[in-house]
């Protein structure tokens, strides 16, 4: 692994946001954001990050929810009904919150992915829905889609992946529903099913990583 920055580790606070930032000494300016699932907090997706993009700062976020003995994104009524109010209001947060780490940290929000995993997953295509032209590119791990009502929203300039697992028995029926619903709105979106249930692990690692070195996706990202 190459050599992290001296802010490896170390818990931050911005626009009420606890995150990590990992910067390796070598890295090429590229940014992978990085959002947990539910119940956990934002360590868990470090190691995933860095098996997809080895030379990325990573930026791992705590979402400000509490539930059990972590976190998620905005409040849940059942595994597939959430709190419209909570969804809006912690989108706009972290639509604030992305803003402002762009600015003080001084980088090009056009060269950053967004990768979630559920709840995780759940928020960037919220955001990207609601703040459109914020996130342009993402990577979704057994999403689904949350809001129900969504805005008119351009989204021709982005590209989004979306993984389900097959035997993802709950939400991989809703994966095709949120691809036609973010192509609908001009997202450019690729789909994969893996071998998987809702966990998610090196298989998802190897088809992100195989995705953003798409030369479409490359390309997509340094002409903006």
């Amino acid at each position: 692994m190459a050599e992290e920055s001296l802010e490896d580790g170390i818990l931050q606070e911005n626009s009420g946001f606890f995150y990590r930032l990992l910067r390796p000494a070598n890295s090429p300016g590229d940014w992978l954001f990085l959002l947990h699932g539910s119940g956990v907090d934002e360590t868990t997706l470090l190691p995933l990050g860095r098996q997809i993009a080895p030379h990325a700062a990573l930026v791992a976020v705590r979402g400000r929810i509490p539930q059990e003995h972590g976190f998620r994104w905005f409040t849940r009524i059942t595994p597939t009904r959430f709190e419209q109010a909570s969804i809006r209001a912690e989108a706009d947060a972290f639509a604030g919150f992305v803003d402002g780490i762009a600015k003080r940290r001084r980088f090009d929000l056009s060269r950053a992915t967004f990768v979630g995993y559920s709840n995780g997953a759940n928020v960037i295509s919220s955001v990207m829905l609601l703040h459109p032209g914020l996130i342009e590119r993402a990577a979704l791990l057994r999403p689904m889609p949350v809001l129900d009502e969504v805005p008119p929203a351009d989204l021709s300039k982005a590209r989004v992946l979306i993984i389900a697992g097959a035997a993802d028995l709950t939400y991989a029926p809703f994966a095709p529903v949120l691809a036609g619903l973010l192509s609908s709105h001009g997202a450019e979106v690729e789909t994969h099913t893996i071998a998987s249930g809702h966990e998610i692990g090196d298989p998802d690692a190897e088809v992100v990583r195989q995705w953003l070195a798409d030369p479409a996706v490359a390309v997509a990202a340094s002409d903006r």
